[in-house]
């Protein structure tokens, strides 16, 4: 399913954006499901005493109309193809990440992103803390994103090598007084797609949720999958960034 082309792509940008790839129905049943859940349960899951994390669909995090997607689709192969037939561990929760237009009397927010698993103090991971909890991220689009600064997914191209380097030089353990803030050579790409469209990347690109500007909210699936030999904490991967990647290690050779 994915070409060399295509692999070299990704080593060299740290990401890759496939076309298509869920089928436009069952993007349809989950994009209902989340609108529902907005609409009549809204946030905590409708159960503040259970889900305690402040967010929309927590209560749909694990049910299959969310886990297939990447486990019943084109993703697990596309996925597969960079990390080794077999690798990829089976999806329980997904994250599920609207991004809602700003108000009208609101500006552009300036661009920084972030790295996962950097202990924030309210963000799951204590203040202080780190791990490396997975390999790729896969995040697809429910609904059509045609234009930037409409809740794009944001990547920095490049800036996976960027951060092993600076990781090489000072040491991951930089990581326990926060987020990194280092220089990166290419400016952030806001990815547009359609509906079924995956953008598969790399653990240590540099990404955020794009701020939004137009009227629609952004509708997409993410989930931050794992090689079936990853071991917590995952440290080594911040400076040897291929090493759960099978798929690729012809070209990396």
């Amino acid at each position: 399913m994915i070409t060399d082309t295509q692999k070299q792509g990704f080593i060299d940008r740290g990401f890759l954006q496939l076309t298509e790839v869920v089928p436009r129905t069952m993007c349809d049943e989950a994009l209902r499901a989340i609108n529902h859940s907005i609409g009549h349960v809204g946030k905590t899951g409708g159960d503040p005493a259970r889900f305690t994390v402040d967010q929309y669909c927590y209560e749909l995090a694990g049910q299959p109309v969310m886990t297939d997607v990447f486990n019943r689709t084109g993703v697990r192969q596309a996925a597969e193809g960079l990390m080794g037939e077999g690798c990829m561990l089976p999806v329980e929760r997904v994250q599920i990440a609207p991004r809602f237009p700003m108000a009208l009397d609101e500006g552009p927010p300036d661009q920084h992103g972030h790295i996962d698993g950097i202990g924030g103090g309210n963000n799951g991971t204590a203040k202080g803390k780190y791990i490396r909890s997975f390999t790729l991220f896969a995040v697809v689009y429910l609904a059509d994103v045609p234009d930037r600064e409409s809740g794009n997914f944001t990547v920095w191209p490049g800036s996976h090598r960027e951060l092993q380097a600076y990781f090489r030089d000072v040491g991951h353990e930089v990581l326990s007084q926060g987020v990194p803030h280092i220089h990166h050579a290419q400016d952030p790409v806001m990815i547009t797609g359609k509906a079924g469209d995956v953008v598969l990347a790399h653990h240590l690109i540099q990404h955020e949720g794009g701020y939004n500007l137009s009227p629609n909210v952004r509708h997409a699936l993410i989930s931050r999958l794992r090689h079936r030999d990853w071991v917590a904490p995952g440290y080594d991967a911040y400076t040897n960034i291929w090493d759960e990647w099978i798929g690729l290690q012809e070209l990396l050779d």
